[in-house]
């Protein structure tokens, strides 16, 4: 998967581009349909207002959130794409800094591994996965995002006082 990424007053210390490719192929490692070589992204590195803003616009939810993710193909068209033709777009998926880092710090984990847990949760929402949908597709969804951590070097973030809210 191609990445467009954007960074919008993330802090420096650490190598935010990266750490969304990283998150993209341990994604991609527990549902393969986001390897597809035609497949692109955005991801954006913003404020909390940036998010807010986003959060406002298209969910009708006037506040921020620590991740935001915009769907650019339904599941079924991801799965039944082709091989060869153009790039195509699979979403775009916006990082909030200071709602990231309160809760990072919340949890007592260090921001990047946060955001690394978050850019893997939308990279699975962008292939469709959803966890608010019903219970059995939230258990599936947190056991891919689990999976892929593990191969981030990263615990399980539903374990104990480091849980993530949903």
């Amino acid at each position: 998967m191609e990445l467009d990424i954007d960074l919008e007053g993330w802090p420096g210390g650490a190598d935010w581009p990266a750490l969304a490719l990283r998150a993209a192929e341990a994604a991609a490692a527990v549902s393969p349909e986001l390897a597809h070589p035609r497949l692109a992204a955005s991801v954006l590195f913003t404020s909390d207002a940036e998010v807010r803003q986003l959060n406002a616009d298209w969910r009708g939810k006037d506040k921020p959130t620590n991740v935001l993710s915009f769907p650019m193909l339904e599941r079924a068209d991801l799965l039944a794409l082709a091989e060869k033709g153009p790039p195509q777009l699979l979403g775009d998926i916006a990082l909030a800094h200071e709602t990231c880092a309160r809760e990072a710090a919340e949890r007592g984990i260090g921001l990047a591994d946060h955001a690394a847990h978050l850019l893997v949760h939308g990279f699975l929402h962008l292939a469709g996965h959803d966890h608010e949908t019903a219970p059995e597709d939230a258990a599936a969804m947190e056991a891919l995002e689990i999976k892929a951590l593990a191969l981030l070097g990263l615990g399980n973030p539903y374990e104990g006082d480091q849980q993530v809210e949903r």
